[in-house]
């Protein structure tokens, strides 16, 4: 995808649902910030939580006492037992303040509205209005404000909050005329430029202003923007809901709406548009709910007087804070970066628009796994790994890919690849092969003794020729949004199946399985352990009754792979394993942090990752991908590979014990290569010399480990440093530092002489080049 353009950016925007409102909030007519008042009540930030309140209701004190709150009725925590008393909440905050709404006198606009009833839609309409600066005339047929509000005892909403909350309309061009009963709309439309009809519901009222009614008794007009049928009035309130129920909120919210309309009427523009969640609406956010304890709602000792602190902090403690964040509670790459995939995904595009300057969310970009398991747990099956792999190839288009971040993983691949540990040969005795064995780069660079081991079984098992194939997959490549360079791989890959007479392939790496399969789907793939759990165990192999249980971690490459999942517990089964399943497994499993070369872009947050997989349970883990094993053996985690279980005569083996080191693991694959050219195929094998012969102290090796340095880029820059005097001592010490630039990357060695061997002290390298 050559560019990522706003319309695909805001569809994937749109899957991720955290920025959607809670139901509460939703449900509100006027959608009051329920989560944020609640929030700011346990930690009794009162003040806080009255600005939230008051930002959406102008009457504070009657509307936290007399609220017939429909926001309930969207609460999930009826799901598990009773509702936030969410009145209750906000009337601690209007108490606890004690103040009305803080409007400031706005500047006096040349447009003028009329308002028939001074109830709380009327005169809500009449506050919205007025502090835009139009001026407002109230007609209100009584002698006060506040309409059917009075009907409510005194206990329940004392009358100084009436007077208090209303006293905000004299900071207005707010003007009142009590006991004027309007019985015709005519004079009114005439001499102003809008008219909102507020009143209660009264039959007679629909004749005197030419109203007129469907079936139910509903008031005709437009629900959406409260316009009537004659031009420049609107109604709402009680005149437009017949026999209804009052409802406090939803009076004021018409009044809001009201206002919003005639506001637009004012400014000449659309009435309608962009107004499809005004009023109470069902969200889309997700929140789960598993889990969560019954706790019944908190009863105030005081019901006049509402909740005291302590009960009020009780009550939001209930409160779920409702948030979807399924993908952040699972993923250690997501809850790295504090916040969410939508604004993950408009950083990301943002970054790719950047012509000149620093593209700072590279390194976000390139530290995700790429595993799927987001897209797996997100209701909206948004997949970050999709994007940010796409990124990555927009990235390596435009010549914006830091050299850094996946140089030493491709170089690795290459040599993997290259002559020195790539191999495909028909299995001794056949000129084709109906199987071919892929064992792939990193078992062969980990375990090669097993991957001889289960070559030999192979042959011995299955019928019609048995071929071997060495070398990488392209994952690097892939991952690294390398497309020209994964698309070659895939050729030479395609050229050596069809060399061997098109076998069907037996992976033995989950990441090679789908690879091939998503890939080079006309070439026949199965792993390694659907065709173990067909033909059965080696015959050598030992039961293992004896071993405690085992905890299996599905590899994130064998996400939706039933097939696979269910050989793997089969095989374990057959060994006589206990087996122990995870909290995330088989669909739901989470990367070991060496998918989407996570390790290389971002250590920190790979060892969070691993971390965190490795303490989700105190027994041994089993894996089926040697990069899991060796992860989490690296961090201390006892650790077996099924191949291990099933071909070691020692099951502890390799349990508790680190993979090789970088070093060794190259040195693995090119030996693998000739023992078994020598040993199966009876060939002779010369070794390649090495450029220098060195020695690295047991005290220097971690340090090369961490800065990825291999040996024999330390043997290269030697040789060059010896050949061409290219190096500086330290006289002090007698040690020379060199540097050496192999491929894009230069490489200090500080080393001395002993005998006919060189003794390296130190190395580092970076991404630059050395100019003389």
């Amino acid at each position: 995808m050559d560019q990522m353009d706003q319309k695909l950016l805001r569809q994937r925007e749109a899957k991720c649902i955290q920025e959607n409102p809670p139901g509460c909030t939703a449900r509100c007519p006027v959608h009051v910030d329920v989560k944020g008042i609640v929030e700011a009540v346990g930690k009794k930030e009162y003040a806080k939580g009255f600005a939230l309140f008051t930002r959406m209701v102008p009457f504070p004190g009657i509307i936290s006492r007399i609220c017939d709150q429909p926001c309930q009725q969207a609460c999930k925590r009826a799901e598990i037992d009773e509702t936030i008393f969410i009145r209750g909440l906000e009337q601690i905050c209007v108490d606890q303040v004690q103040n009305t709404h803080n409007v400031a006198s706005p500047p006096t606009k040349n447009k003028t509205a009329a308002i028939v009833g001074a109830g709380l839609s009327g005169l809500t309409a009449a506050f919205e209005l007025g502090r835009k600066g139009y001026k407002v005339e109230v007609f209100e047929a009584s002698d006060r404000l506040g309409g059917l509000i009075w009907d409510y005892q005194e206990s329940r909403l004392p009358r100084q909050w009436i007077q208090k909350d209303f006293s905000v309309l004299a900071k207005l061009p707010v003007e009142i005329h009590y006991n004027t009963k309007i019985t015709s709309l005519d004079h009114l439309i005439d001499q102003f430029d809008a008219v909102y009809v507020g009143t209660g519901f009264q039959q007679n009222w629909d004749r005197e202003f030419s109203f007129t009614r469907n079936a139910e008794g509903e008031l005709e007009l437009d629900l959406l923007t409260l316009a009537t049928e004659r031009e420049k009035v609107f109604a709402g309130g009680g005149i437009r809901r017949f026999s209804k129920q009052y409802s406090p909120i939803s009076s004021l919210a018409d009044g809001k709406m009201a206002a919003i309309s005639i506001d637009r009427l004012f400014q000449n523009a659309s009435l309608s548009a962009n107004r499809e969640h005004e009023g109470p609406f069902t969200t889309s956010l997700y929140t789960n709910t598993d889990g969560i304890q019954p706790e019944p709602m908190v009863q105030a000792a005081d019901p006049v007087n509402g909740y005291t602190e302590e009960e009020a902090a009780r009550e939001a403690d209930r409160c779920l804070l409702c948030e979807c964040l399924e993908c952040v509670k699972v993923c250690e790459y997501l809850a790295h970066y504090r916040s969410y995939p939508k604004r993950y995904v408009r950083e990301i595009y943002n970054n790719l628009s950047i012509v000149m300057g620093i593209h700072r969310a590279n390194k976000m970009i390139n530290s995700c796994s790429l595993c799927g398991l987001c897209a797996e747990v997100c209701p909206g099956n948004l997949d970050m790994g999709e994007i940010c792999l796409e990124a990555r190839r927009t990235m390596v288009d435009k010549g914006k890919m830091p050299l850094s971040t996946h140089d030493f993983a491709l170089r690795d691949m290459r040599f993997s690849n290259s002559e020195l540990c790539a191999l495909d040969k028909n299995q001794p005795g056949f000129t084709a092969s109906q199987y071919v064995f892929f064992p792939g780069c990193q078992l062969s660079a980990s375990s090669p003794n097993t991957v001889k081991q289960a070559y030999v079984y192979l042959t011995e098992k299955l019928a019609g020729g048995v071929g071997l194939m060495l070398g990488c997959c392209g994952a690097p490549a892939i991952w690294a949004g390398q497309e020209a360079l994964f698309q070659e791989t895939m050729r030479t890959l395609e050229t050596s199946w069809h060399s061997l007479g098109e076998p069907q392939i037996i992976a033995a790496c989950p990441a090679c399985c789908k690879i091939i399969a998503d890939n080079l789907p006309e070439l026949p793939v199965k792993s390694v352990w659907e065709v173990m759990d067909q033909i059965g165990l080696p015959d050598r192999a030992e039961a293992l009754s004896g071993l405690s249980p085992l905890a299996i971690h599905d590899s994130c490459t064998a996400r939706y792979k039933a097939d696979v999942q269910n050989s793997v517990r089969n095989l374990a089964g057959k060994l006589g394993c206990q087996v122990e399943e995870l909290p995330l497994n088989r669909d739901n499993t989470t990367c070991c942090s060496y998918g989407g070369l996570m390790f290389h872009a971002n250590r920190e947050v790979a060892e969070k990752v691993i971390r965190r997989r490795v303490s989700e349970s105190e027994s041994d883990y089993l894996t089926y991908c040697i990069m899991c094993r060796d992860n989490f053996a690296g961090q201390g985690k006892r650790t077996h590979h099924l191949l291990d279980l099933i071909f070691a005569k020692d099951n502890d083996r390799k349990a508790g014990q680190k993979g090789p080191g970088y070093s060794q693991r190259q040195e693995n694959r090119e030996r693998l290569k000739n023992s078994l050219l020598q040993d199966v195929w009876g060939e002779t094998v010369e070794e390649r010399p090495l450029d220098a012969a060195i020695i690295v102290p047991e005290q220097v090796r971690p340090v090369l480990e961490e800065r990825m340095i291999l040996d024999d880029d330390i043997r290269k820059v030697i040789a060059y440093a010896e050949s061409s005097g290219n190096k500086l001592k330290d006289m002090d010490s007698d040690r020379y530092i060199a540097y050496h630039q192999i491929a894009s990357v230069t490489y200090w060695v500080e080393y001395f002489p002993e005998n006919d061997t060189f003794i390296v002290q130190n190395a580092y390298s970076h991404r630059i080049t050395i100019t003389d």
